[in-house]
This record gives structure tokens, sequence and C-alpha cells, in this order.
């Protein structure tokens, strides 16, 4: 494999690392899962908009810069590395646009991606259930058709941007008699249609990061199925592939974060103990070795490859990565790790620890890393299984 990078993706990088020095934001903005914040992030997201930024591997028609998946992985890299805020839109940029690009008609994608990419609507993912644990195929919320719309009765949990997202997709069961992953739907539903109601989940930080959704007779155009009826664990499992796989954590996010972690130790060389200074080295390399493994990936599916079963050693490796880097800024910091945002002398405003509190729910979102071995072991392993 060639490792050295094209003049035209040089040139690429260049471009986006002059943007973003000129228009990241001075301060940091207000914490997206609040009202305040919600907001600022959505005008960023309209800012990186006006420049073709939101969505660089899109076609042109629809905002994007028909950039191929070196050029994004590229982008990713120089969005992370220059501290630009986080992306509110992640849930519909990286992991429903994908979905609507393989599954959607033209009519769905001339609607729904414009605003996507500009910020305009917001999306929340709507697939949870209380009763339903890590089996996906066991959900029970129903959606029955009455002519041009479905009514859906049931209620959904942990929906990520869900307090305050324009649009939520949702899987629902549409014929009750058939088994598990057959009768499931992918539906688009309005966050003010009537029937719905929305209540915030608090998150260990105190921010309505979730919500819990009611679905008391809401109707919903049978216009917005995404999808043949019946033909929705298909469909979801796509999305469920970006979600795991490249779309929704980039290898830029942690590169970042073990540059960080460098700089932390070497502020303090002169006391670290040595085991530490260990750990910071494997997580550097553990870091750079997702990084290349990605680029090993994009270089398959540029080549005709598919994602596959694959996407699930990705999400392993990514959420477990992402949880020792910021473990180990803890222990590094020691007596310091525990002071929270605006605490006299809390380490970078306290982004450490709340990066760790965030990093302890990856091995849980996207299919618990334990479903995620399963999946390794019997497809692409070819384990029995037990």
């Amino acid at each position: 494999m060639d490792l050295d990078f094209s003049p035209r993706h040089r040139a690429f990088r260049a471009e986006i690392r002059d943007w973003l020095a000129a228009n990241v934001p001075a301060r940091p903005l207000a914490p997206m899962d609040t009202p305040e914040g919600f907001e600022q992030h959505r005008e960023w997201e309209r800012r990186l908009h006006a420049d073709r930024w939101s969505v660089v591997a899109w076609p042109e028609r629809y905002g994007g810069r028909d950039a191929d998946l070196v050029e994004w992985l590229v982008f990713e890299e120089e969005y992370w590395a220059s501290g630009a805020p986080g992306r509110v839109s992640a849930n519909g940029i990286s992991l429903l646009a994908p979905t609507i690009f393989a599954f959607g008609t033209p009519e769905q994608q001339d609607r729904f991606l414009p605003p996507m990419a500009a910020g305009d609507e917001i999306w929340a993912q709507g697939w949870s259930e209380p009763e339903a644990g890590s089996d996906l195929a066991n959900i029970s919320t129903r959606a029955v058709r009455d002519g041009d719309h479905y009514v859906i009765t049931g209620q959904k949990t942990w929906c990520s941007r869900g307090a305050w997202a324009d649009w939520i997709f949702c899987l629902v069961r549409t014929d009750p008699d058939a088994e598990r992953h057959a009768g499931l739907s992918y539906l688009l539903v309005p966050g003010d249609a009537p029937g719905l109601e929305r209540r915030p989940v608090r998150r260990l930080d105190g921010q309505p990061g979730f919500a819990e959704l009611f679905f008391d007779e809401c109707r919903v155009p049978v216009a917005n199925r995404l999808g043949d009826e019946g033909d929705g664990w298909r469909v979801a499992m796509a999305t469920a592939g970006s979600e795991r796989g490249l779309n929704l954590r980039s290898p830029g996010r942690f590169l970042a974060a073990a540059a960080r972690l460098v700089e932390l130790a070497r502020g303090r060389a002169d006391d670290l103990d040595p085991s530490l200074a260990e750990e910071v080295a494997r997580a550097w390399i553990a870091a750079e070795a997702y990084r290349w493994q990605t680029y090993m990936t994009a270089a398959r599916l540029a080549d005709g490859g598919g994602l596959g079963p694959e996407a699930s050693l990705m999400k392993i490796w990514w959420s477990e990565l992402d949880l020792e880097l910021h473990a180990t800024a803890l222990r590094i910091l020691g007596d310091r790790a525990e002071l929270v945002a605006g605490a006299p002398h809390a380490e970078a405003d306290g982004a450490w620890l709340d990066g760790y509190v965030f990093a302890l729910s990856g091995p849980i979102y996207a299919g618990t890393n334990e479903i995620q071995r399963n999946i390794v072991a019997e497809r692409v392993l070819g384990l029995p299984r037990r």
C-alpha cells in the first residue's frame, strides 16, 4: 500500500486547514444538548454549509464537494485537530444520509438531503425501546397503515439528540404477525407530528442528550417510509453499518485526542510514572493503527468492495480506544482528574473528564461490544455459534 498522499489530497488538506484557521470560533460554543448550545451548533453547521464544508463527500447538487473517501478522511483529521465544534448534525449526515442515498427515492433525496446538509433540519435516532434490550429485532412500536398514512403507537428511548431535533428516523413494526426481523419498516417522523410526545432524558452531566418518545396514534405519511414496507431491517442494517464503521467515528477524532494526550504527558514529563508514559505510547500507536486500518478500508471500498461485518470490528476498536485515551489522561491528572468545567485548576476546563464520561457509553451504543464480538466471531472469523 502507498502510504503517501497525492498532490490533490495535500492541496485539499491545506485548503480545509486554512478555512478552519480562519473560521473556528475563538471560544467554545455552549454544550449542544442545551437549547442555547443546540442552536449555536446549528448556526455553525450553516457556516460550514455556506462554504461547502458540511458534507464534503456528498454530490455537489446536495451541497457537497464530491470528495472521495480519502479526502473525507483528510477533512476529518483537520477538523478534529483544529478544535472545531462537535457536529450536532451527525445523526443525519453520518447515519441517515448514506441510507437515503442507498434506499431513498429521488423525491426523498431532494426533500431531505439539502436541509440536512444546511443544518436547517437536525435528526434524532429513534430505535431503542424499553423492553427490547440490545435486540433491535425485538421492538414492538407498531405502525398501522391507514390510507396514505401510518398510525404509530408505542415508545422509544435513548434517542440521541431527541430533545431538540427537528426529525426522527424510526424503526417500527408494520406486520405484528411476522417473525422478528421481518415485518419492520423504516419511517421518517417530523419532530412536531401530532401524537408525538418527547421527554428529555438527562445524562450524568445533567444535559438532556437523549429523549423518550411516546407515540399516541401519531400519523406519518406513507411517503416518509424509507425502502419497502417490511424491509426495514435491511434498511436499518445499512444505517448500523454507517454507525459502526467509517461514518460516525472517523480516526481524526482519536488522532486529535491522542495528540492532546501526548502534550498532557509532556507537560508532566519530570514526574510522570514510567508505566503511564507507556500507556500514552500505546494509546498513540493504537490511534495511528486505527487511522491506517481505516485508510485500508477506504481503499477497499474505492475498489468496489463492501464494508460488511468488518464494521463491527471497527466499532469495537474505536469505542475501546476512546475510553482508554481518556482513562489514561485521568490517571495522569491524578487528584485533579475529577475537577469539572469551571472549577479552579481544572485541566482544559474539565474536557478530559467530560470526554471520559461520554466515552463510557461507546461500548454500549451502536450495538453493545458484546454483540459486536459475536458478529466478528461468526461472520468475520467463521466460528460456530454457541
